[in-house]
């Protein structure tokens, strides 16, 4: 193992997911400017985390989609315009078609 690149300065920090209301103290070396007053009665930094144990659906065994940034929206869009493009396409080769077979039958 080689010597020098792990972190030493670890000390006790609250992580808190607001969405599950948890939290839970742990050493850790992020650093924060925020703080909080733990069971405990000490003061410790605090880092807010979006999704935790409490809330992760493997943990939890619920199915929610988390779409923050409108993928599932994006995707959805994307896909009725792509049927559109088809839909469109397919009644010019249908009009294109019609002209031909109408332009055959005047000669």
């Amino acid at each position: 193992m080689k010597s020098s690149i792990h972190p030493t300065n670890y000390r006790p920090v609250v992580f808190s997911d607001d969405v599950a209301g948890f939290a839970f103290l742990t050493q850790s070396t992020a650093q924060t400017d925020d703080t909080v007053k733990w069971e405990d009665g000490n003061e410790y930094p605090l880092i807010k985390i979006h999704i935790s144990s409490a809330s992760h659906p493997f943990f939890t065994g619920e199915e929610k989609i988390i779409d923050t940034e409108g993928r599932v929206d994006r995707f959805k869009a994307k896909f009725a315009a792509a049927e559109a493009r088809k839909a469109e396409l397919a009644n010019k080769a249908k009009k294109k078609a019609a002209n031909t077979a109408k332009k055959a039958t005047k000669n």
